[in-house]
């Protein structure tokens, strides 16, 4: 029998994020698909799995239901048992609470009978919607070593972009490993650090209830990293920065989360997911059932992923598809991430697009980035459309979901946003 867990995990997995426009219209950022078969959700899912901690809530909230089927039971994670298991929390009226989660901060504080339940010596709230490889106990065995009130992960990112980010100013009490954090901004328009915050925060839940609890009675904002952090490090409190070395993928915009799908594939991939270990439920989509993936006599493809259930007779270059992507006799495929059972029909060209569920490409259509462009940003295709046969689609363009096919132009200019 396994023992009571001492850490309860907290996963914020209910946001939207706009920038990811129409790939979170129908579900929310932590359930996006990613890799070729996996979500978002799956890798601090599968960092906590490594990490013996299996007792686990995830704080969900705008359009659930892909998210709560993908994580079902818990199975997929080896989190059921019964010192083990996965609880989704959406939010809820009752005699004292009566809002949607107006924050991070405030969805936890909505959840504090929970955490009371647990009776945890920790608590540990993690981003559903980062790409990472972790091991959390180092962590906790630093913030029980220190006392602290919080710890939080932290990554160094370059200057030029430090100002998207919660920078921590954390001084050399530990050297390599961590120190005191000194000075804490969320976002700074002139950024003086580059430790930034991996939104991994481990909390005594005496402490974490009680700033919960000031913040909502005294203000009407409800981020940790806006408000929660900043206010104990103003206030003195013991806040440690532990500093984490590996690759850490930041996925918020389009841009990112092309960029982030892309570091799988090269001769030395940025991210190996067979060595991170990440786990999916293959019962989601059926993604377990599918029959092998088919390669035609003159198809072509080169270092790409292309999973089970694919059927391919053209040319697929630097480019993951999920389960179930078909390319057809002639098709070129680069730069691109398809997501499950898109249909890419014969002769059509694709070249950076990154293009939702269910989604058919035309015969001979031409979607993405020209030939002449040196860089370019991607196109994006929402799930269940129809691109009519020779359509010509430019770079940087926003396709919405499920659109009648006599919305498409014969030729749609780079940039245009079709909706």
């Amino acid at each position: 029998m396994r023992n009571k867990p001492k850490t309860l995990s907290m996963i914020l997995a209910g946001g939207r994020v706009n920038e990811l426009n129409v790939l979170t219209f129908y579900r929310p950022k932590s359930a996006v698909p990613f890799g070729g078969f996996a979500r978002v959700i799956d890798f601090p899912l599968s960092n906590l799995m490594r990490s013996g901690l299996e007792r686990v809530a995830i704080l969900s909230q705008y359009r659930s239901y892909s998210l709560i089927n993908h994580i079902g039971r818990g199975s997929a994670w080896d989190m059921v048992g019964r010192n083990r298991g996965v609880s989704i929390l959406p939010p809820f009226k009752g005699s004292t609470h009566s809002s949607w989660y107006r924050g991070t901060a405030d969805a936890v504080f909505q959840n504090m009978d929970f955490v009371s339940y647990h009776r945890p010596e920790e608590v540990l709230i993690l981003s559903g919607d980062h790409v990472y490889s972790m091991d959390y106990r180092p962590l906790i065995e630093y913030h029980r070593a220190k006392d602290a009130d919080l710890t939080m992960a932290c990554v160094k990112v370059p200057l030029k972009n430090a100002q998207r980010f919660g920078l921590a100013d954390i001084d050399d009490e530990d050297g390599d490993l961590g120190g005191r954090v000194v000075a804490y901004r969320e976002k700074p328009y002139k950024p003086e650090c580059t430790w930034a915050s991996m939104t991994v925060y481990c909390f005594k839940p005496e402490v974490l209830y009680e700033v919960l609890k000031r913040n909502a009675q005294v203000d009407n904002s409800f981020e940790f990293g806006r408000d929660i952090v900043p206010l104990m490090v103003e206030e003195g409190r013991k806040v440690y920065g532990y500093k984490f070395y590996g690759y850490w993928g930041y996925t918020r915009t389009i841009d990112e989360y092309w960029q982030t799908n892309m570091d799988l594939l090269g001769p030395q991939p940025a991210i190996d997911l067979a060595q991170w270990g990440i786990r999916t439920n293959l019962e989601h989509r059926g993604i377990g059932d599918f029959q092998p993936m088919k390669v035609g006599r003159n198809a072509v493809i080169h270092d790409s992923l292309v999973y089970n259930g694919c059927v391919v007779e053209g040319t697929v270059e630097r480019s993951i598809l999920f389960p179930g992507v078909h390319i057809g006799k002639g098709a070129v495929v680069r730069d691109s991430v398809l997501f499950f059972n898109d249909l890419v029909g014969d002769g059509a060209r694709l070249d950076k697009v990154v293009s939702d569920v269910n989604v058919q490409i035309g015969a001979g259509a031409m979607v993405g980035c020209g030939g002449g462009e040196k860089e370019c940003a991607p196109t994006v295709i929402g799930w269940d459309n129809q691109i009519p046969p020779g359509t010509i689609i430019g770079s940087d363009c926003t396709i919405y979901p499920h659109l009648p096919a006599d919305s498409f132009k014969v030729d749609i200019s780079s940039g245009e946003i079709v909706r």
